[in-house]
């Protein structure tokens, strides 16, 4: 009698979903813009930039499987929430499994970032170490980032200015004015992607005595933030080329009119498939800017 064979797709599955692909800009964006820069600068080193852009993945999918843990754990992922179903809530994954699941992938990004010291010393494991805690107090713990209103300045911090000067520094030994002003671009951008989920899960959140920023303030607030936070990102090039870039670095603002219209996807958002489509295309927004943003940087110079 033939014994069926397990389904790996199907185990592999939760473990893809959990991983929140969709986020997964917010991690690589600011690798790819700190590369450029870089390469403009005449300071690119590719194995530090690939070594920095895989780190940030894995951080990024420990974050989110420590999320999926926590959310299950302190009962804000329930049946109202709008958002796509949760491994652990959904029963796909158990929490134990999910919880080693996260403290694994956390080890294997801090020992990865380990082959980073010889670029950039001792900082390098502090921040490597910090990133780690961050990632685990996002959802975890006694008063965790995500709810106490913390997590959207967590996420410009982590997805902009260290990613982008932290990447930038271990090609060059140091860090720019440049380097930091451009970092607020796609920390802006991936605040974006947060906003749209608290957006989304506002009444879900409140019962769950989440504070979130648009729990405190009101989706209205929210779409206000998104607005802001667009407007910050598309500052940058402008600065940068009132530094002294050509002008080819303003390639980015020619993508407004498309941010603009997820701003108006988001407000007039009301079922699932709506906020996906907002939450899809806020992220892949992330990647087109910062795609643009590179391109610029790449064939602009210092006048």
């Amino acid at each position: 009698m033939l014994v069926p064979l397990p389904d790996n797709r199907a185990m592999i599955r939760p473990w893809i979903l959990a991983a929140r692909p969709k986020t997964l800009p917010a991690a690589a964006a600011p690798v790819v813009i700190a590369a450029a820069l870089a390469f403009s600068d005449g300071v690119f080193s590719q194995t530090p930039a690939i070594l920095a852009l895989v780190f940030a993945l894995l951080i990024q999918i420990a974050t989110n499987y420590a999320n999926d843990y926590g959310d299950f754990v302190k009962g804000a992922d329930t049946a109202e929430r709008q958002g796509p179903a949760r491994a652990v809530a959904s029963g796909m994954v158990s929490a134990k499994a999910m919880l080693r699941a996260s403290s694994m992938v956390f080890a294997a990004a801090f020992i990865e970032g380990c082959f980073l010291f010889p670029y950039g010393g001792w900082p390098l494991v502090l921040v490597g170490a910090f990133s780690v805690l961050c990632g685990i107090g996002y959802s975890c713990g006694p008063s965790p980032f995500a709810y106490n209103g913390l997590a959207d300045l967590l996420v410009m911090v982590f997805f902009g200015i260290v990613a982008v000067t932290m990447t930038y520094y271990v090609q060059a030994g140091h860090i720019t004015l440049s380097a930091f002003l451009a970092s607020l671009a796609p920390g802006a951008l991936s605040v974006n992607i947060l906003a749209v989920n608290n957006y989304r899960d506002h009444d879900a959140d409140k019962k769950a005595g989440r504070r979130t920023l648009v729990v405190r303030f009101g989706r209205k607030a929210g779409a206000w933030e998104y607005l802001a936070m667009l407007a910050i990102a598309h500052a940058v090039p402008v600065a940068l080329w009132a530094m002294g870039r050509s002008c080819i670095i303003l390639l980015p603002v020619l993508s407004l009119p498309l941010a603009l219209m997820l701003l108006r996807v988001l407000i007039k958002s009301r079922t699932r498939a709506e906020f996906d489509k907002a939450l899809g295309g806020t992220a892949a927004y992330l990647m087109i800017f910062s795609i643009l943003f590179s391109m610029g940087l790449v064939a602009s110079q210092v006048r």
